[in-house]
């Protein structure tokens, strides 16, 4: 189930990172709250995309070979979990945590606990 959960997570964070990328404009306007964290910055988008590139490329490789892949999965889950991090602190600075939190939940929060689940609990021995 672990391999399976990492590979969908692979697809889904892939291509985002790939719209960052290469749609960084568009990607700006599409993802609810974004246009709320300051102007469009289409360096930082791509530098982002880039790095969700990454990420998706260690759960890929950890659904693919787990033993081999877990440390790329690790390292992934660790930038989930820091960005994840990051928007937990933004929220609670805003005039409303509540919403921001919730509206972070399906693309910030969930991807990073669902790869730190998977890190923790599939960790070759």
């Amino acid at each position: 189930m672990s391999r399976i959960l990492a590979g969908a997570l692979a697809v889904l964070l892939g291509l985002n990172a790939l719209a960052m990328l290469f749609g960084s404009f568009w990607w700006y306007n599409a993802v609810p709250g974004v246009i709320a964290t300051g102007p469009y910055n289409p360096h930082f988008v791509r530098d982002i995309g880039a790095a969700y590139l990454v990420v998706a490329a260690g759960l890929a490789w950890f659904a693919w070979r787990p033993a081999q892949g877990w440390p790329a999965l690790a390292a992934g889950a660790t930038f989930l979990t820091l960005h994840a991090g990051i928007h937990v602190f933004d929220a609670s600075c805003s005039s409303d945590p509540v919403a921001n939190l919730i509206r972070d939940l399906p693309g910030v929060y969930a991807p990073a606990l669902i790869a730190a689940a998977i890190a923790v609990f599939r960790r070759p021995v």
